[in-house]
């Protein structure tokens, strides 16, 4: 009975995060997702990047004061018998290892794409990780109201730019000035906005097929007549929908739409909940873990202080693996080897939170906690395992922490710590001097870090720049000579959080110079050799 129900469970979840570049439109096709799920009532407008009104996943502050996604969000709503948990991501570059992160609690992605820009920069980048990992994606060209590029050559850029075959799921009718809907070529109907009235779904007009008079009537006999052709040539040009393809991550299903004004996000979240996988297995360091195993398996993707900021909280996001949450249960924290259990374990929207007393595969739960969990951790019911693929990378800027208030250091020490212990940046601790110096991959996030601080924790700092631009984690087996080279590179040699050891190099060339020296030294870019090695090497 009890494999049965846990099976039952699985199969009625859809786990999934929403990506793209800046400004595309993510977060607003999030907020009608929601709408349309019945987990709000009225959506958040975007009228651009600079003014806008606030939105349900962006619950920070600086989110608030900046008009775009700094930090993860997830969300979940009940739609035709199925529980959708989705996980709105930044789309940002400088946040760009907390989506990365975030890929790997998924099972699939919804990629929005502005079709008045196509592929950009950070599309690309997303993509290289989705197909890495084989995660099956769904594309949803957004913007479809705006005077744009043509659709097939659109496609075409898609095809090529993110390496994917590309299988148009609906088509346009029209766009820009005479965008009148879209076409679902799968279901052969067509659903037609009304723009004059409310932007809800009881709005769209349904009929059976492109001849209907009042669908010709409505957008034009030469339009339609046009729409046809097109739709005749997308069988000629394109690959048909094959679902397995989409689930081993080789073929996207193409949705046309306009996020702001509800249009074809129907179509998207009906397909969606019909063919996007269940959770699925996932790769652990020695073994694969399978959704329906009876022991509960979980990793921690997410930390976030200061959830709600008048409790000072910290909320640590759990994927769910395999079997069964339950609220009060005795767990095993496998770095830690000590058991641990949660008397208020926490689903969200947004920064809404609801104690839940069980969780399946699938689930995304919010553990309070106390300072146990980092990036990665894993709770288990007796087996030590840890979880691959949440590696931190090697930072691309550096600087010193320069504290502006001596009477709040041990404010700006708790925070600091806290925020790099949540991934927002990475913290090394230089032993000479007790030098604090944080490393990010964007200009942005020093900026999240010194207003969270301040408003947070109350402590005032500044950054100075170092003449370091890479940061590489250090290990060995020759304790001599690592002790030789800490020696002779004391002044550039950190320790991490977990007091791993981290050569500061002005570039490439010195790291050359040390390998050549020191040839039983392996420098790292990602913190990957946690799972398998500890350095041995105390900190001084």
């Amino acid at each position: 009975m009890y494999f049965m129900s846990l099976q039952s469970e699985i199969n009625k979840r859809r786990t999934f995060a929403i990506i793209s570049h800046p400004d595309a439109g993510k977060t607003t096709l999030t907020e009608k997702l929601l709408l349309m799920g019945g987990a709000i009532q009225t959506a958040g407008a975007v009228k651009s990047n600079k003014i806008r009104k606030t939105t349900t996943s962006d619950f920070m502050e600086i989110e608030r004061q900046r008009g775009i996604s700094v930090s993860t969000s997830v969300m979940a709503f009940e739609y035709k018998d199925i529980r959708v948990n989705i996980l709105d991501t930044p789309g940002h570059k400088d946040f760009a290892e907390d989506t990365y992160r975030t890929l790997t609690a998924v099972d699939s992605v919804i990629l929005v794409v502005d079709s008045v820009k196509g592929v950009e920069e950070q599309t690309r980048k997303l993509m290289e990780v989705c197909r890495m990992r084989h995660t099956p994606v769904m594309i949803f060209l957004n913007k479809m109201d705006r005077e744009g590029r043509d659709a097939f050559d659109l496609i075409d850029e898609l095809e090529k730019e993110l390496n994917i075959a590309v299988s148009p799921y609906t088509w346009p009718i029209g766009s820009g000035s005479k965008f009148k809907g879209v076409y679902n070529i799968y279901n052969k109907s067509v659903s037609l906005f009304l723009p004059d009235k409310t932007n809800i779904p009881e709005d769209i007009i349904e009929t059976d097929n492109l001849d209907s008079q009042s669908i010709i009537d409505f957008a034009g006999a030469d339009l339609i007549a046009k729409t046809k052709e097109e739709v005749g040539f997308v069988g000629d040009f394109f690959e048909n929908f094959n679902l397995n393809l989409y689930r081993e991550g080789y073929m996207a299903p193409l949705f046309f739409g306009s996020a702001l004004n509800n249009f074809g996000v129907k179509e998207l979240l009906d397909t969606f909940v019909e063919i996007a996988p269940p959770p699925g297995k996932v790769e652990a360091s020695g073994r694969v873990v399978e959704p329906n195993e009876e022991q509960l398996t979980g990793f921690i993707f997410k930390i976030h202080a200061n959830l709600d900021p008048n409790h000072r909280d910290r909320i640590a996001f759990m994927r769910i693996c395999s079997g069964k949450f339950e609220r009060n249960k005795f767990y095993h924290h496998s770095r830690l080897a000590k058991k641990v259990r949660f008397s208020s374990p926490t689903s969200f929207m947004a920064n809404a939170k609801s104690v839940i007393d069980e969780a399946w595969p699938g689930d995304v739960v919010g553990l309070y906690d106390n300072g146990d969990f980092t990036i990665g951790d894993t709770l288990t019911e007796g087996e030590s395992l840890m979880f691959k693929g949440i590696p931190s990378f090697s930072p691309e800027i550096l600087r010193e922490v320069i504290n502006m208030d001596p009477f709040r250091s041990k404010q700006l020490d708790k925070g600091v710590r806290q925020l790099a212990g949540e991934g927002l940046a990475q913290l090394f601790i230089v032993p000479a001097g007790n030098k604090k110096i944080i490393g990010t991959v964007g200009e942005l996030q020093y900026d999240v870090i010194k207003f969270r601080l301040e408003h947070e924790y109350g402590a005032k700092c500044n950054f100075a720049s170092l003449s370091y631009t890479k940061a590489c984690w250090v290990t060995t087996t020759d304790k001599k000579e690592m002790e030789k080279f800490m020696l002779r590179k004391s002044g550039s040699v950190a320790f991490d959080k977990d007091d791993n050891p981290v050569f500061l190099a002005e570039g490439d060339w010195i790291i050359k110079v040390m390998k050549d020296t020191y040839p039983s030294l392996t420098f790292h870019n990602t913190s990957d050799f946690k799972l398998h090695l500890n350095s041995g090497v105390e900190k001084n």
